[in-house]
C-alpha cells in the first residue's frame, strides 16, 4: 500500500508543480505550495485507482487527483484558523496562519479552492467538455453547502449546542464534513470513464465513515509525533465523537465492519479492485 501511495504522491506532486510553476513568490503563492506539501494523498489515490478500473490512464486522471488535493488543502488551511478549530500544527508543520498570518491563510485557502476547479478544466484529462463540467459541478456540490461546508457548519453549531450530538447526528455531520470529498474522489474515476459510479459510491460511503471513526480513535490513542497534528482536543473540549458515543472498542469494531462493507461493494470489479480494498484496510491501521 505504501508503495502505491508513494507513486500516486509523486504523480500528483509533478502535476501540482506544473500548475503552480507560473506563480511568483508572494506569501500567498508560497503559502499555496506550503499547504500542498505532505499528506497521505488518499483522495488522489481514490481518483486514480477508480479511473484505472474504468480504463482511464494515470496520465489523464492525475489532473482530477490534483484537483481534489488542492480542494482538500484549502479546507485544512481554513479549518485550522483561530475562528474554526484553532490549530497550530498540520502535517507536522506550523499551520499556514502560524507560518504567515491569518489574512494570508484565508487567501491561501481561497486560491487553493479556485485552483481545484481550474485543474478540472485542463484539456490534458482528454475527456469531453461535458465530463469536465460534470466533475466541476459534482465537486462544487460535494465541497459546498450541501457537502463539506455544511458539515463544518454543523460541527461549529454542535460546539455551542446545549444538547450533545447523538450517533445518528454525528454520522450525518461526518458524512458531509469528511465523507463528501471521499465520495467525490471515489466516483471521479468512473465519471472520467463514462461509467456508473454506484459501486464506488457505496464503497466510499463506508470508507469515509471508517476513516472518520479511526480519526476519532487517533485523537484518543494517537501520538502527535506520528499524526502531525494535535491529539486529545476532542476530549478536552467535551466534543461528541464516535469514541465518546460508542466507546473505544466498539468504535474500532464499527470501523472494521465498515471496511468489510467497503470491500464487499467492490465485488463487481473482482480482483482488479484489490488496491482499493488494500486502501480500506490501511485507513483503519494508519497512525497519521
Amino acid at each position: 500500500m505504501q508503495d502505491d501511495l508513494a507513486r500516486c504522491k509523486a504523480a500528483v506532486a509533478a502535476c501540482l508543480e506544473t500548475a503552480l510553476a507560473p506563480l511568483g513568490s508572494m506569501p500567498v503563492e508560497e503559502g499555496m505550495r506550503y499547504a500542498l506539501t505532505g499528506g497521505k494523498r488518499l483522495r488522489a489515490f481514490l481518483v486514480m485507482e477508480g479511473a484505472t478500473l474504468h480504463g482511464v490512464s494515470a496520465e489523464h486522471s492525475v489532473w482530477a487527483a490534483a484537483a481534489i488535493e488542492a480542494l482538500h488543502a484549502y479546507s485544512l488551511v481554513h479549518d485550522d484558523l483561530p475562528c474554526m478549530d484553532d490549530d497550530d500544527l498540520r502535517r507536522g508543520q506550523p499551520t499556514v496562519h502560524k507560518r504567515w498570518d491569518e489574512a494570508t491563510a484565508v487567501l491561501v485557502g481561497d486560491a487553493l479552492q479556485t485552483l481545484a476547479f481550474a485543474l478540472l478544466t485542463r484539456p490534458e484529462m482528454a475527456v469531453s467538455s461535458q465530463i469536465r463540467v460534470e466533475l466541476i459541478a459534482s465537486l462544487a456540490k460535494s465541497s459546498g453547502v450541501q457537502g463539506m461546508v455544511l458539515g463544518q457548519a454543523q460541527d461549529i453549531a454542535a460546539e455551542t449546542s446545549e444538547t450533545p450530538l447523538d450517533l445518528a447526528q454525528i454520522t450525518e455531520l461526518q458524512g458531509h464534513k469528511t465523507g463528501a470529498l471521499i465520495e467525490w474522489s471515489a466516483c471521479a474515476g468512473a465519471i472520467l470513464g463514462g461509467a456508473d459510479p454506484a459501486p464506488l459510491r457505496a464503497y466510499a460511503k463506508a470508507l469515509g465513515l471508517a476513516f472518520q471513526i479511526h480519526d476519532d480513535i487517533l485523537d484518543v490513542e494517537g501520538d502527535v509525533a506520528k499524526t502531525g497534528k494535535a491529539v486529545g482536543k476532542d476530549a478536552d473540549a467535551g466534543k461528541a465523537t464516535f469514541v465518546s458515543l460508542l466507546g473505544l472498542e466498539e468504535a474500532k469494531a464499527r470501523a472494521e465492519r465498515l471496511v468489510e462493507q467497503a470491500c464487499a461493494a467492490l465485488s463487481p470489479y473482482g480482483s482488479r479492485a484489490e488496491p482499493l480494498r488494500d486502501l480500506a484496510r490501511f485507513v483503519i491501521s494508519r497512525e497519521t
